[in-house]
């Protein structure tokens, strides 16, 4: 096994302060700070440096840092090649990912393993990507379903393996009777004088709503701050504003219309799978992968 508190340097690498580790981690700060004055002893190496209130890390902590990345990616290829010697797959599969991406993609995903694979149990976890990222590094889930956007790591990052796995196209979701509730679509710079409804913190739509507003060449009017689709969906059918709407969303049973966006700048969401590097040859986590991508083709848009 890995020393636990290489993830925690790891962490507060992440995060940038004690604070925040110990919050990421659920621990105390003095717990953080006593791991990694351990490690650091063990080590021989000053590992962290104060810096105000935050702590800075040092030449020596970015080596042992590279290195523990190597150790990972060892580790997780010898568990998958380790699997691959048991006859039968079983075991826990967990999931995680936004919970548009979990409905539509992920339900049938799982309901797909069940049957070809009796013995595996698998778990479901609702979160937005930021803390699905978290979740695979402290091996709490081994698959997210994720959105990229400005605060989740790129798809260079060494510590996660990420292939994109759907193309989502953004409708407008407003009111029946709506001026732009049009059937042939319209274009998203019409809506730049609408209110608009999208919860703007913990919320992977707000800075997808944010591009796509900008890219039309507008900033949204945001008036309520709602998050949960069926919610959101009530919310226009009483004419209090508009929002983008996933197309693998369903449509709620309201009074609203799903007008399709046309243009250059018609948005969409591109969703990716993500897992610890190394760990897309373990059989169950193959196996998981291949049931997202068998969901995601009943989805595929062109283009």
């Amino acid at each position: 096994m890995i020393d636990h508190r290489l993830h925690v340097l790891r962490t507060l690498a992440e995060e940038g302060t004690v604070t925040g580790a110990a919050a990421a981690l659920h621990l105390s700060p003095s717990a953080v700070s006593q791991q990694l004055r351990l490690l650091a002893r063990d080590l021989g190496v000053e590992l962290l440096r104060p810096e105000g209130r935050r702590v800075r890390l040092t030449p020596a902590a970015h080596v042992v840092l590279r290195h523990a990345d190597t150790l990972w990616l060892q580790w997780e290829e010898a568990r998958a090649e380790l699997a691959q010697h048991n006859e039968v797959l079983r075991g826990t599969l967990r999931w995680c990912g936004v919970s548009s991406a979990l409905a539509t993609l992920a339900a049938p995903a799982v309901a797909e393993l069940r049957r070809t694979h009796p013995l595996v149990e698998p778990l479901l976890i609702e979160e937005e990507s930021v803390e699905c990222y978290r979740l695979l590094l402290a091996e709490e889930a081994d698959v997210a379903l994720v959105l990229p956007g400005p605060d989740a790591p790129p798809v260079t990052d060494p510590r996660f393996e990420q292939v994109p796995l759907l193309t989502d196209r953004q409708d407008l979701l407003v009111r029946e009777g709506h001026r732009l509730a049009r059937p042939g679509g319209v274009r998203l710079q019409e809506a730049a004088d609408q209110a608009w409804i999208v919860k703007k913190r913990t919320n992977d739509s707000y800075p997808l709503v944010l591009a796509a507003c900008a890219a039309a060449g507008f900033t949204p009017r945001i008036v309520h701050e709602v998050k949960e689709w069926y919610a959101v969906s009530s919310l226009v059918a009483q004419g209090l504003g508009v929002c983008l709407l996933p197309g693998i969303v369903p449509l709620p049973q309201h009074p609203v219309v799903r007008v399709p966006l046309l243009g250059d700048s018609a948005p969409v969401r591109r969703l990716l799978t993500a897992v610890r590097r190394g760990s897309a040859g373990h059989p169950l986590i193959e196996a998981g992968l291949e049931a997202l991508r068998n969901a995601a083709s009943a989805h595929a848009v062109d283009g």
